[in-house]
């Protein structure tokens, strides 16, 4: 199944994710691992749709997520900043979505000049984008 690059922004609107996970980690230096993420979940009866994703963007993985819910997730930094913000800096998102990428591609860009590794970095991720991401606008 071939996708068109503007059905791949308008099923994103709708289904897509960018998310910034913030997780205790004794390992790391500040205490706290930045996990950023894109993902979109479908009823495993669509999978081929998630399949589809995977094949265009020649990266990341297609999991059981849920129960009979599937996932196509992209983690890694690399493929972020390569390939996943690219698109949507080509094909840009129509909804308040947008807004959560912009905030995505920020800590993106920050993980990217290893801003994520000190105390400073951290907090600027939890507190100015990352808390701020996946609300509603409209407040």
């Amino acid at each position: 199944m071939k996708l068109d690059a503007q059905w791949i922004t308008g099923f994103v609107d709708g289904e897509g994710c960018f998310h910034v996970g913030l997780n205790q980690h004794s390992d790391m230096e500040t205490g706290i691992q930045v996990l950023p993420e894109f993902s979109v979940v479908q009823h495993k009866r669509d999978v081929q749709v998630l399949h589809a994703l995977k094949a265009h963007f020649k990266c990341g993985v297609v999991r059981t997520d849920h129960g009979d819910r599937m996932a196509y997730r992209v983690r890694k930094l690399e493929q972020l900043l390569q390939i996943i913000v690219p698109f949507f800096m080509k094909h840009p998102l129509k909804t308040k979505k947008r807004v959560d990428f912009e905030k995505f591609r920020d800590v993106l860009l920050l993980m990217e000049a290893g801003d994520h590794l000190t105390e400073a970095g951290v907090v600027r991720i939890r507190r100015q984008i990352a808390s701020q991401m996946d609300r509603d606008q409209s407040r």
